[in-house]
């Protein structure tokens, strides 16, 4: 037998004259994906497009690494 709390008088009448209030559950925002959070994943950084020779030789990594199975 489960036994439940006894409320108070006190309680009793701020729930009659206040009133309850519940309240739901908070709702997840929907993951924008369209956000980009760091310059390493913007366009012009992935294809190396800004002028930088690092970038232009990472994005010719990536374009290497991405037509490796492509021949198959």
């Amino acid at each position: 037998m489960t036994t439940t709390r006894q409320a108070s008088d006190d309680e009793i009448t701020q729930a009659m004259t206040v009133g309850i209030t519940f309240k739901g559950a908070k709702l997840k925002k929907p993951a924008d994906t369209t956000k980009v959070k760091t310059k390493a994943k913007k366009k012009t950084y992935i294809t190396g497009l800004h002028g930088s020779g690092s970038a232009k030789k990472k994005a010719e990594i990536r374009q290497r690494r991405a037509n490796r199975h492509k021949n198959k």
